[in-house]
């Protein structure tokens, strides 16, 4: 119903995306309950199309404008990295890292690559961010530092400037790039030891980066100080949220950003320095008891190493029927529930205890739910909803259930200790 259409030059290309976002954002907020289009017509002849919270885009072999697109007017083409999509499909499943860089318009200097642990598609303002990236292939890392390096010259960038990708089998995609300071320069600034704000307003009023490169401000190569990795934890008090009608918001992530504020681990190790973060957030991660996971069909694969380990740990697996089975077949015991909607005299479904119960009752101290599709969403907005009102962890992405893992094989072993953040950089 609404309609907001860009026409661009080639030349700002690379800003689009954040421009659009924003749009969309601002129409959505005032249109909540309707169904919300926009469509991007650039001179590179690309249209970029979101609905229903996802982004598409669409190649068409012709500029005039149209109202309807099908899979006949796409194909794949070079326009594809201002996107960061494919051709008609949304960009979830992609890792997502982000950079922080400074520049004095001819030199730039690479703060830090941030690599995300949920995917390309939840906001990076609700994202954990770990810093150095842990999983990039060394060619996307340089890949990616040349890019932000030819996007800051190219815009002429006197400061700071945050570019996201994302990364899809070694290929880079540039989702957007922001010329200005991030929330992420104070966690890079404690992580690397290198004053970005400081170095960011001398360079604003003249200076350049090789006079603070001279004074030692920041350092000769890119990068910083860093002798240990540190976990980016967006704060998010769902249990403050509410709806209009006075019941808790989905805990669901996605590309509106729900946090109030931030933390920070940091370790030797990624286990520990995200179990770190989850004490700062939202509390430790448990170590003993019971687990509550239901997963989508697609994520089960992905999931199964980490829901072994939980088993080995001695953790107790509540789980829907499709999980329940899907463990079973793959060796993993686990106590079978019933989905909320299912008829509780059914035996076959879990018996009298429902998915809700066993969070509501206490029963577990750990939930991992994955939303997909509309059938399942009200089953699974009630367990996140009842994982909130008892102050449990809910984990909702496969990214996000292996950190915890890891975290809490981390917390087992007692590997926690306390230094102060001057011992990390000297």
């Amino acid at each position: 119903k609404h309609e907001l259409k860009i026409t661009a030059n080639t030349k700002a290309a690379c800003l689009l995306p954040t421009l659009i976002m924003l749009n969309f954002h601002n129409v959505n907020k005032r249109n909540q309950h309707e169904a919300i289009r926009i469509i991007l017509i650039s001179a590179d002849n690309f249209t970029l199309i979101f609905k229903e919270k996802q982004m598409f885009i669409i190649y068409r072999q012709t500029k005039q404008p149209k109202d309807t697109f099908t899979s006949e007017d796409a194909y794949r083409g070079p326009a594809c990295a201002y996107a960061g999509v494919e051709p008609g499909q949304v960009y979830e499943d992609r890792k997502e890292a982000e950079v922080d860089a400074i520049s004095d318009g001819e030199d730039v200097h690479i703060m830090g690559i941030m690599e995300h642990i949920e995917p390309a598609g939840i906001h990076s303002g609700d994202s954990h961010a770990v810093l150095p990236e842990f999983s990039l292939s060394s060619i996307v890392v340089s890949t990616m530092k040349e890019y932000a390096k030819r996007i800051a010259k190219r815009l002429e960038i006197r400061g700071l400037i945050n570019i996201q990708f994302a990364v899809a089998e070694n290929v880079l995609y540039v989702l957007e790039a922001n010329p200005r300071a991030s929330r992420t320069v104070p966690y890079v600034s404690k992580s690397t030891g290198v004053q970005l704000a400081k170095s960011a307003a001398r360079i604003a009023v003249g200076e350049s980066i090789e006079t603070l490169r001279s004074e030692k401000l920041i350092p000769t190569a890119d990068g910083g100080r860093r002798s240990g990795i540190s976990v980016k934890e967006a704060v998010l008090p769902w249990n403050r949220f509410r709806r209009i009608d006075g019941q808790g918001v989905d805990s669901v992530l996605g590309p509106e950003m729900r946090s109030t504020g931030e933390v920070m681990g940091i370790a030797s190790t990624f286990g520990a320095s995200y179990a770190k973060s989850q004490i700062a957030a939202f509390g430790p991660l448990p170590t003993t008891g019971s687990v509550f996971i239901s997963l989508t069909d697609r994520d089960k694969k992905a999931a199964l190493e980490s829901c072994r380990l939980l088993s080995q740990l001695g953790f107790t697996i509540y789980a829907t029927s499709g999980t329940h089975n899907y463990l079973l077949e793959h060796g993993i015991t686990t106590t079978m529930v019933r989905k909320h909607s299912e008829k509780s005299s059914d035996q076959a479904l879990g018996g009298e205890l429902s998915a809700v119960d066993v969070i509501s009752q206490g029963l577990v101290q750990l939930v991992i739910n994955t939303p997909k599709g509309s059938g399942t969403r009200h089953d699974g907005w009630l367990i996140r909803t009842a994982a909130v009102q008892r102050s449990l962890a809910c984990i909702t992405t496969i990214p996000g259930f292996k950190a915890a893992v890891a975290g809490i094989q981390a917390l087992r072993e007692d590997s926690l200790t306390v230094r102060s953040l001057q011992s990390w950089l000297a």
